[in-house]
């Protein structure tokens, strides 16, 4: 007796699989297999006897297994850039909270902003024989090739946010070019005129249409635009300081600057304000993404928010369309999500007769 109770407690300590059941009953895998799953084939008082022991010894399913077996599972992938500030994680809230609901379980990866990290996310997510992946982009992704294998394999396929171009492309996307038109439309409004625009890679479809935006802001204005106001960098903190330094050089430097990212905004801030220069008097500011710190800045900083849950809620919902619709002919589309611009202190300008002495110095100690 004594043994059997320590034969107990080594199979307790580990997990607990159909083949510690089948033999501790002295019965086949598939005996224990069909009395867990109430197969008729299967007697009673087995069943029994089976259940019994599985809740003795905590036996807990293995769904992915199962899967494996079956070649497909109730698993959704997720690939994202990165899971850091407010954005990504409100996505992939908004992805759980639908997915969870239509009976799924969410697998998350993290791209890191890497292309091959991004290939291998693709790989293991389909090893794990997922039901489905959701996917933004990576900065540096400029071939899609590895996106080719979950097409072959049958799987659906939904971008959000930064997403493949073309027509056969099932995405969930922000309206980026009109969130980028009424940022700088505001800030014309305030009464800037030499407004700067940072920006990232232009392969990536957030970038180039935030860009867009601005241009044609500007345009609605009659204004020329001038390349040199326009920064493109990887939209990092540090680097918007260093691109709001270069601005302030410039013979004739900017009264606003909009930005396709808000931790380059906030680099810039941080930097007029090193400079002692006043925000927005001398220098207005508008970001992108509504991130939580854009609310606790000293002045707070106006941004446009992306209705993030909401993007990763419509994502899944594409991706059950698409599962409903398997083996019937469905159009390949995408959700176009509507913009919010936030208007908050930094960007409240009301144009002076000329710069402040503070600018004035600074731009000299620039020259």
């Amino acid at each position: 007796m004594a043994s059997r109770t320590k034969k107990d407690k080594e199979i307790v300590s580990s997990p607990v699989s159909m083949a510690d059941l089948a033999r501790e009953l002295g019965v086949s895998m598939t005996t224990i297999s069909r009395a867990l799953s109430d197969h008729h084939s299967i007697g009673p008082a087995t069943k029994l006897k089976v259940q019994k022991l599985a809740k003795k010894l905590n036996y807990q399913p293995n769904h992915l297994a199962a899967a494996l077996r079956k070649g497909k599972s109730k698993l959704l992938g997720v690939v994202v850039p990165y899971i850091e500030g407010r954005f990504f994680p409100s996505v992939v809230h908004g992805i759980e909270t639908v997915a969870r609901k239509a009976g799924y379980s969410v697998v998350m990866c993290q791209s890191n902003e890497d292309a091959a990290q991004e290939r291998h996310n693709i790989d293991t997510l389909l090893n794990a024989q997922v039901a489905g992946i959701l996917v933004s982009l990576a900065r540096t992704t400029n071939d899609f090739r590895h996106f080719d294998k979950v097409r072959r394999r049958g799987i659906p396929l939904v971008f959000f946010d930064r997403v493949m171009t073309g027509d056969d492309v099932n995405a969930v996307v922000l309206n980026d070019r009109a969130g980028a038109y009424q940022s700088t439309r505001h800030l014309l409004e305030q009464g800037c005129r030499r407004i700067a625009h940072f920006t990232g890679p232009q392969h990536l479809n957030i970038y180039q249409t935030r860009r867009q935006g601005y241009l044609d802001a500007l345009q609605s204005y009659s204004i020329a635009p001038d390349e040199e106001l326009i920064a493109y960098f990887d939209m990092s903190q540090e680097q918007g300081a260093e691109e709001m330094a270069r601005l302030l050089a410039l013979p004739n430097p900017p009264d606003a600057v909009f930005a396709a990212g808000d931790s380059s905004i906030l680099g810039a801030l941080q930097y007029l304000k090193s400079q002692g220069l006043r925000v927005p008097e001398d220098v207005a500011l508008a970001g992108f993404s509504n991130e939580a710190f854009t609310s606790i800045t000293e002045p707070m900083l106006t941004s446009v928010d992306q209705r993030c849950e909401e993007m990763g809620q419509a994502a899944v919902r594409l991706f059950l369309e698409l599962v409903e619709s398997k083996g019937t002919p469905f159009s390949q589309r995408q959700v176009v999500l509507q913009p919010e611009l936030f208007v908050r202190g930094s960007s409240l300008h009301t144009p002076a007769t000329g710069a402040s002495p503070k600018k004035k110095a600074a731009v000299e100690q620039h020259s």
